[in-house]
């Protein structure tokens, strides 16, 4: 990583006070704990914790069997590979949740945190325009296969019909962009902003459904940059919706997922 790539990034995470996301993610595994009356362990691809760790640790607990359950609802697999490479040498058998991103308890979940924000807007809500937010990714992984834009437009399209007739609009975007000179997937916020204001929206709310906890892309790409974009579009207003964090609902579709694999 560049040095002043690498001093950007430290940069945002002093303005947003750290990142809260490990410690949302304990919360988020203690509640499905208690729902699913087994034990639920954190793990994470690219930190600490670190997977083959955690199943070290389960391995040495006396576990046989685990459930890998991404914190995404979509691209799964992608997530299972990595517990499957790490639980071979152990032995331990692992099953694989579905993708999840059209239960309905999840979709619930959104439409109530979404519905949230539209109220805590004080604008009508004819006048809010909503924006369902997810990471971005290079182009080439989304030709070489990947499912994940087909999943989450399949995810924000059923989001968007719950919302159509309480807002003036719902459109998708994709937010986050790396650093790397290549087509990524969009449209982009700031084209997304541009389109709205064309079309005479003065008010908008973005909605990152494609995150399920507050971190560094929600709480500096969104309430930092991209409030800064909004507002040099010339909206009159701008708003977001909270992720989910420890939602009742998500935990209930966490908890559904894993429910096909016990």
């Amino acid at each position: 990583m560049p040095p002043e790539l690498l001093e950007e990034v430290r940069h945002r995470y002093e303005l947003i006070g750290g990142s809260p996301l490990l410690a949302i993610t304990e919360r988020q595994a203690a509640l499905l704990e208690v729902e699913l009356g087994l034990p639920v362990r954190v793990a994470a691809r690219l930190w600490a914790p670190e997977i083959p760790e955690v199943l070290a640790q389960m391995k040495a607990e006396g576990v046989s069997r685990v459930v890998s359950l991404p914190l995404a609802p979509q691209s799964v697999s992608l997530y299972h590979a990595s517990v499957k490479e790490a639980a071979q040498p152990l032995g331990l058998e692992v099953a694989e949740v579905p993708a999840y991103g059209l239960y309905d308890e999840l979709l619930t979940a959104f439409e109530a945190t979404i519905n949230q924000a539209v109220a805590a807007s004080e604008r009508p809500s004819s006048e809010v325009d909503v924006v369902l937010s997810a990471h971005s990714l290079p182009m080439r992984v989304i030709r070489s296969g990947d499912a994940y834009e087909t999943e989450f437009r399949e995810m924000a399209n059923a989001v968007a019909a719950r919302l159509a007739s309480k807002v003036r609009s719902v459109s998708i975007a994709f937010q986050s962009q790396g650093a790397s000179n290549e087509p990524w997937l969009g449209p982009d916020l700031p084209a997304t902003f541009s389109s709205l204001r064309t079309g005479g929206s003065t008010h908008v709310l973005v909605a990152p459904i494609g995150f399920v906890a507050e971190h560094v892309e929600t709480l500096y790409d969104l309430d930092v940059e991209a409030k800064k974009l909004a507002l040099e579009a010339g909206f009159a207003s701008y708003s977001r919706a909270k992720a989910l964090g420890e939602a009742e609902g998500f935990t209930k579709a966490l908890a559904r997922a894993a429910r096909t694999c016990l």
